[in-house]
């Protein structure tokens, strides 16, 4: 570990002042490399998969699952942040002072950013790509039950790194999937410049207890969708179909659906009828006495299901919707489907997540879908970065300041 480190660091220089021409020239031969080696990238997710079989749930299985269209996907994401502006060198503001004195706030690179991240290969590429562009070194550390598909795919990272002359010390991975190399990276002051924990509950409040280095936590996602009574029904079913089932082991999916009173007796039905199948509903007291389900217990409310398990309640109206968000969500992402100007005024003034919809599925809460190309996590925090993280959140600024001989 301690050696990886140090190549990093070693390695933040030449890599922090790569133009962007080199940047992005070294993404594209990442991008050849990746689907170059497909067949060996499948073999190692194949024993992931073997390895891990009968001890995570088939959707967390899908989750770490690889297929070519996956790693085609990998390889177009990529490139998309190979096409984006760098945010490198950007001036943010600038003014001159009555003196003549001009300050400049300018954007740089971070430095050496390590990321802990759970059983999801892709985000290896991801990390890898949006660290680079945005001028950063990397350091990566999976989880175990995806270490053979993780280290493939750096393999085959660093191959194009190095054919374009950069060294490939740019991006690392850990090769200790224990605890105490995730500890080591939390308390690497000197070597680290910025952490980034994502995956679940667990590991986040693993890193904030421990972390020593500053650290941005990307939070759970217990995400809400509230259907307003002026709601059209039919949207409605729409997305909460798509936040809950399109893809329930992502922190964007729908973990709670609230449901005004006025409308309940009608839109429960449709609901059991349109999703019932292959969501189980644990429904509160109120929902119980409309349409067959599962009572809602105690922690319900609380839990990131990552599942097809879906928490219902019936409210008053906007503001109990509301009230409920703020003592239950995590800060991720909110939905509410009205056609009444004034709920989504009051919706969209309080409640205070990282992404808030009108009419729309919690599903979009993704880099690419915010036109970042992908992401290094959605950050639940107010400062410095919150939201999907990408190439702009990635960096840091310097004030940059010219005279003409001034003293003060």
């Amino acid at each position: 570990m301690k050696t990886m480190l140090e190549n990093a660091k070693a390695a933040k220089a030449r890599v922090c002042n790569l133009t962007c021409e080199e940047k992005n020239e070294a993404l594209i031969a990442m991008a050849e490399a990746l689907t170059a080696h497909e067949e060996a990238i499948l073999a190692a997710n194949a024993r992931d998969l073997e390895a891990a079989a009968g001890s995570v749930s088939p959707v967390m299985l899908d989750r770490l699952r690889l297929t070519p269209d996956r790693i085609s996907a990998m390889a177009r994401g990529i490139r998309e942040v190979a096409a984006l502006p760098d945010p490198v060198g950007e001036i943010l503001e600038e003014h001159t002072r009555p003196d003549g004195l001009n300050i400049r706030k300018v954007a740089v690179p971070m430095g050496v950013i390590a990321i802990i991240y759970e059983s999801r290969p892709n985000v290896t590429s991801d990390a890898a790509a949006l660290a680079l562009k945005s001028g950063n070194v990397c350091v990566l550390r999976g989880g175990k039950e995806a270490f053979r598909s993780a280290n493939a795919i750096v393999e085959a990272l660093r191959e194009g790194l190095t054919r374009q002359g950069i060294p490939e010390a740019a991006v690392n991975l850990v090769q200790d999937t224990s605890r105490a190399s995730a500890e080591a990276l939390m308390t690497a002051n000197g070597y680290i410049d910025l952490l980034i924990p994502r995956g679940g509950a667990g590991l986040i409040n693993a890193c904030l207890r421990t972390a020593t280095v500053p650290c941005i936590a990307t939070g759970t996602g217990i995400c809400h969708v509230y259907v307003e009574k002026t709601a059209d029904l039919d949207m409605a079913l729409a997305i909460v179909e798509n936040a809950k089932t399109s893809r329930p082991s992502v922190c964007n999916a729908e973990e709670v659906l609230l449901v005004d009173r006025a409308i309940a007796p009608e839109f429960l039905p449709m609901l059991l009828g349109r999703i019932g199948g292959k969501v189980e509903l644990r429904l509160d007291e109120e929902a119980q006495a409309i349409i067959p389900g599962t009572p809602a217990g105690e922690k319900d409310f609380d839990t990131e299901f990552l599942d097809y398990i879906l928490a219902v309640k019936c409210v008053e109206n906007v503001e109990e919707a509301v009230a409920h968000i703020s003592a239950h969500s995590t800060g991720h992402s909110e939905a509410i489907v009205t056609r009444s100007p004034e709920a989504e005024r009051y919706f969209t003034a309080n409640v205070d997540s990282a992404a808030v919809y009108v009419n729309a599925s919690t599903r979009f809460t993704d880099g690419g879908e915010f036109g970042l190309g992908c992401e290094m996590g959605i950050s639940t925090q107010k400062l410095h970065a919150r939201g999907p993280m990408g190439l702009r959140e990635l960096t840091t600024y310097k004030y940059i300041v010219h005279g003409s001989g001034h003293i003060r």
